[in-house]
């Protein structure tokens, strides 16, 4: 069973392509524009073990949202897409990562329901060319838009880079786990028998 997907959105801000496998080794082509998310993406892939190629080309003169904004929609539908029924799948997830000083913790529900719980404290508003809140941003839309559940918190930490880090860590982790065939697992993960 093949679990890729191809999607691409391209509106009057952004022109995004996102391509994803599942089932795949860590290699990535990640071009965005923001040298931050570049970034975060690169680290997701190599820690979640999907192979994951993203272009990505959006109106920066503005600034960094409709970028951000707009690789989580169409990240979030592509690994939507790439879990078909959701068969077999482990479905519920969580991992925690250190980077350093910092801990984060985020568990993911891949059972259909759309919702994202954020917590993080920073003490800067900029990581690179990205506006810290947009790590925020991203979490919340990349729920939206998997269809998913996501819990995201970092626990404790000073530097706001690693906080950073140590969230995508943790999201890729998790994502990992949740989205693996589980060979005991017959049918859809739930009680209802649907998702």
């Amino acid at each position: 069973m093949k679990r890729r997907a191809t999607k691409e959105r391209i509106t009057g801000e952004t022109s995004v392509k996102v391509e994803i496998d599942l089932d795949g080794s860590g290699k990535r082509e990640i071009s965005t524009g923001i040298g931050f998310l570049d970034h975060m993406l690169e680290l997701f892939a190599v820690h979640g073990l999907f192979d994951l190629k993203i272009e990505a080309r959006g109106d920066l003169q503005v600034d960094c949202h409709h970028t951000v904004e707009d690789v989580a929609i169409v990240l979030g539908e592509a690994i939507d897409e790439a879990l078909g029924t959701r068969e077999g799948i482990v479905r519920i997830a969580h991992a925690f990562v250190p980077m350093d000083e910092a801990l984060a913790r985020v568990a993911v529900d891949l059972g259909g329901r759309r919702y994202a719980v954020f917590q993080a404290e920073w003490n800067g508003t900029r990581l690179g060319a990205m506006d810290v809140d947009m790590v925020r941003h991203f979490f919340e839309t990349l729920a939206a838009n998997a269809r998913a559940s996501i819990h995201a918190q970092v626990l404790y930490g000073k530097n706001d880079h690693h906080k950073a880090e140590a969230l995508f860590k943790a999201l890729a982790r998790a994502l990992s786990t949740a989205t693996r065939v589980d060979p005991r697992q017959e049918g859809i993960p739930s009680s209802k028998g649907v998702i």
